[in-house]
């Protein structure tokens, strides 16, 4: 099969005639530019003008000058007393006792298949200062990278957190059962 020429097929061959395009006129816009930003600088104008109000007039004999000086009211008064007692109060707070579980905590930061897996994790979680251990899963080719023993979940999660900031995930937490 030959190459056909699939562009060519449908273009026609007379020329195809257009309206021209009426040409703008560039004192239009340019009397148009001008009157926009007359208006701008005559509204600016205008702000910026302080306006005085009229003398009053009480007696024909006397006017009064726009410009008599106006009077502060005082300060109002306070109605509550916080503002001087709470410099002197003391706020007693009641922490809750932490609960040290007879089962420690562990954290798992990943199970690999292959040894130098592990051990490129183990490596990451060294340079963030924690230490960790890798344990080969009985009767299984898996390797888990663990930290711990935590006493305290809350250490557990601070190394979480620490980890995650570090871009180390997904660990998880949970009692060791061994």
């Amino acid at each position: 099969m030959a190459n056909r020429d699939y562009v060519k097929r449908g273009a026609s061959k007379k020329p195809v005639k257009r309206k021209p395009t009426p040409k703008r006129k560039p004192w239009r816009s340019g009397l148009l530019a001008l009157i926009v930003l007359g208006g701008f600088g005559t509204g600016l104008y205008m702000l910026s003008q302080d306006p005085e109000p009229a003398a009053v007039v009480t007696d024909t004999s006397k006017k009064v000058s726009p410009k008599t000086e106006k009077v502060i009211p005082p300060p109002p008064e306070e109605k509550w007393d916080y503002v001087d007692s709470l410099p002197n109060r003391e706020v007693k707070v009641k922490a809750k006792e932490q609960v040290i579980s007879e089962i420690p905590y562990i954290m798992q930061c990943g199970a690999y298949k292959t040894s130098e897996q592990a051990q490129a994790r183990k490596l990451e979680i060294a340079f963030q200062g924690i230490n960790s251990q890798i344990r080969k899963k009985e009767n299984s080719s898996w390797y888990k990278v663990v930290l711990g023993p935590y006493k305290l979940k809350r250490d557990a999660e601070r190394d979480k957190h620490k980890l995650q900031r570090a871009k180390i995930e997904p660990c998880a937490i949970w009692k060791e059962t061994q």
